[in-house]
C-alpha cells in the first residue's frame, strides 16, 4: 500500500520574490535587432503592480519601478506573454512605431 506523502506548507509572499531579474539586459539576451511588429504598452493608470508580467516575462526585460510595470523595449521580443497574463488589462499590444 502506497501512503500519501505530506509535504510541509510553506508561506511566501512579495517580499521572497526578486525585485529585478538576476543579471543586467544583454547578459541573457541581445539587443532587439528591428524585427518586432507588436510591442506592450503599459497603461500605468491600470497597473496594480502585481508582478505578474515581470515573473511571466521569457526575456526578464519587465522590472517594477514605483509599484508599476516599466519594460526595456531594448530586449523585448514582443511575445505578448505580459498582455495576456495581466489580470487588469494594464498592458496592451500596439504596433511597432
Amino acid at each position: 500500500m502506497i501512503k500519501p506523502t505530506v509535504r510541509e506548507k510553506k508561506n511566501f509572499g512579495f517580499a521572497d520574490v526578486p525585485e529585478d531579474t538576476s543579471f543586467e539586459a544583454g547578459y541573457l539576451v541581445s539587443v532587439n535587432s528591428g524585427w518586432r511588429s507588436i510591442r506592450p504598452v503599459v497603461n500605468t493608470d491600470k497597473c496594480i503592480g502585481c508582478m505578474q508580467c515581470y515573473l511571466y516575462c521569457p526575456d526578464g526585460v519587465i522590472s517594477i519601478q514605483e509599484n508599476k510595470a516599466v519594460i526595456d523595449y531594448d530586449f523585448c521580443k514582443g511575445c505578448g506573454i505580459c498582455s495576456k497574463i495581466c489580470k487588469p488589462g494594464a498592458i496592451g499590444m500596439e504596433r511597432e512605431r
